[in-house]
């Protein structure tokens, strides 16, 4: 089952009277490229929180934030009153001994004062780290079922474009007789105006044509460009086959570029641009799946 390098999830969780988030946004990479953001208090963990991003994703361009705030009232930051009555007889002296009249909203001025907030100091230990990665691991399950989701819309698409393909190949076999019979008419005219008396070698001739018919024949690249086709759907059911649809798809290109180059046939060339068309929309999404 193919996914899609597409992704989001979130998911919280409560530990004590902390509360837990995980958000994670993938694109598409070639490789993983994952950013991190968390407390500091937490960097000890990172490198497992990596692991565990990794193994799960393994590849695409990662971000997750790991958020936690604290749900209880009684520890929330709370005014040291120590400080704020040192502030005010710093003011109150300063005022007296300048002159300077005192403010008239005090309270504001001195709930501006740096350092006047007691702030707890954060404990994480192993069952609230354990919490984290078991919040972390809810968030991937929902990133991974958003890649599933996007990577079966994107393999319907690719899965159409691939029937294009193949459709206008069977376009090209009824233009074949014809660009044959224009092939040697075009050698009967010019054999004809170089000799004297519009005489010639008919088995010489009759060589010559299936030299030019045969270098000339499509057969093979129709052949291998159904194959490679035949191969791209079969190989899109598989797990992790971003990098493999690559490989065919750039198989197909070639089948399709020599097919025009060979063609000689405005009919069979127009197919062919159609063809290329629909194998650049299949190169642009390949590019999105794991």
């Amino acid at each position: 089952m193919i996914r899609s390098m597409t992704g989001y999830g979130i998911a919280e969780n409560l530990y004590q009277t902390k509360k837990i988030v995980v958000e994670i946004k993938t694109l598409n990479s070639k490789q993983l490229d994952l950013s991190m953001k968390l407390p500091n208090e937490l960097r000890f963990a990172e490198l497992d929180f990596r692991n565990k991003v990794g193994s799960k994703l393994l590849r695409g361009k990662v971000d997750v934030v790991i958020n936690i705030t604290d749900t209880s009232a009684d520890s929330v930051n709370q005014i040291d009153p120590d400080v704020v009555a040192s502030y005010l007889r710093q003011i109150n002296g300063i005022s007296e001994e300048l002159g300077i009249a005192p403010a008239a909203d005090m309270a504001g001025l001195l709930f501006r004062m740096p350092g006047i907030f007691n702030t707890s100091e954060q404990k994480y230990d192993e069952a609230f780290v354990a919490k984290i990665g078991e919040t972390m691991d809810a968030a991937l399950d929902t990133v991974d079922r958003f890649r599933v989701q996007e990577g079966q819309t994107l393999k319907k698409d690719l899965l159409h474009r691939v029937e294009l393909i193949l459709g206008l190949l069977d376009q090209v076999e009824p233009f074949e007789k014809a660009r044959h019979d224009t092939i040697k008419q075009r050698l009967v005219k010019n054999l004809s105006e170089l000799t004297t008396e519009g005489q010639y070698d008919e088995n010489r001739f009759e060589a010559e044509l299936i030299y030019y018919l045969e270098k000339l024949d499509i057969t093979e690249e129709k052949v291998r460009l159904r194959q490679h086709c035949n191969y791209f759907k079969e190989s899109s059911d598989e797990d992790q086959a971003g990098k493999k649809l690559g490989f065919i798809s750039q198989e197909m290109g070639r089948e399709i570029n020599t097919l025009g180059s060979k063609a000689n046939e405005v009919n069979i060339q127009r197919l062919v641009v159609m063809m290329k068309d629909e194998l650049e929309k299949i190169k642009e999404q390949v590019l999105n799946i794991l």
